[in-house]
């Protein structure tokens, strides 16, 4: 029985290895690449936004975008003065005019904007003075060597489990 464990357990820690070697995509995207020209002039201001209809769900998942994004902000329902100073972030680093209110054409943008450029704007949270957010619940820390010394903790201690090491 403990030879199957064993064999299981080496089966999965090279499936795990795999998987953790491929990492993210480090490919830099021009996030206002495929942005018309037009649409990247157009001023946003609060009659622009009140025309999209933003109830208070809308605004969450632009807040849990931006968020997502790197660009940290309570996920709240409402577009308070931090709300807006963090789009008006999110604007200067897409081209847009920063006027920290949304119009059509911004709001899909930064709903369509996928998460893996969180990367490219994260020079841009670098420059803000603000330290940043923590949010709470359970803190994992990792020593030196990331998830292939975990990967080697496990092993070590299904080999202790296997051998008798009690």
């Amino acid at each position: 029985m403990r030879v199957l464990i064993f064999a299981l357990s080496l089966l999965g820690i090279v499936t795990v290895a795999d998987a953790a070697r491929a990492g993210p995509s480090l490919t830099t995207r021009d996030a206002s690449a495929s942005a018309d020209p037009a649409d990247v002039t157009e001023e946003a201001t609060r009659q622009t936004e009140n025309q999209i209809g933003l109830d208070r769900r809308k605004r969450r998942d632009v807040q849990r975008q931006l968020t997502g994004l790197g660009f940290d902000t309570r996920v709240n329902g409402r577009f308070d003065k931090s709300t807006r100073a963090v789009i008006a972030r999110w604007q200067a680093a897409r081209g847009y005019p920063e006027t920290g209110f949304l119009n059509a054409s911004q709001h899909q943008a930064l709903l369509s904007e996928s998460v893996s450029t969180a990367q490219a704007s994260a020079t841009d949270k670098a420059s803000d003075d603000r330290p940043a957010r923590r949010r709470g619940g359970a803190r994992h820390h990792r020593g030196p060597g990331g998830p292939i010394a975990a990967i080697g903790g496990v092993v070590g201690g299904v080999v202790g489990g296997v051998f008798g090491r009690r």
